[in-house]
């Protein structure tokens, strides 16, 4: 069975840092893209950043280069998106994505909340 699960959101002031853990089962994780998508109420998913196999090549969205990063742990089927400089902009409710072989996986995401 399939499984994409995301951890690690949660309430964080302006300006401070916040990390999300998605964690893969089910599917041959090291061989798939990996990406964070993003949401929030009445609006489209948007792409954030994207991580290609081997952890090579790396995409980040304009709105989050330079304050994001995606990394991945083929070892634990784990990938990371350290958020930093983080702004209100950016409460969202956070998705991980895995593409490959013509399959498409979503998990179910976990909210950030960028407040005072």
């Amino acid at each position: 069975q399939v499984q994409l699960v995301e951890s690690g959101g949660g309430l964080v002031q302006p300006g401070g840092s916040l990390k999300l853990s998605c964690a893969a089962s089910g599917f041959t994780f090291s061989t798939y893209i990996i990406s964070w998508y993003r949401q929030t109420p009445g609006k489209e998913r948007d792409l954030i950043a994207r991580i290609f196999e081997s952890g090579g090549e790396t995409y980040y969205a304009d709105s989050v280069k330079g304050r994001f990063t995606i990394s991945r742990d083929d070892a634990k089927n784990t990938v990371y998106l350290q958020m930093n400089i983080l702004k209100s902009d950016d409460t969202a409710v956070y998705y991980c994505h895995a593409l490959g072989y013509g399959m498409v996986y979503w998990g179910k995401g976990t909210l950030v909340t960028v407040s005072s």
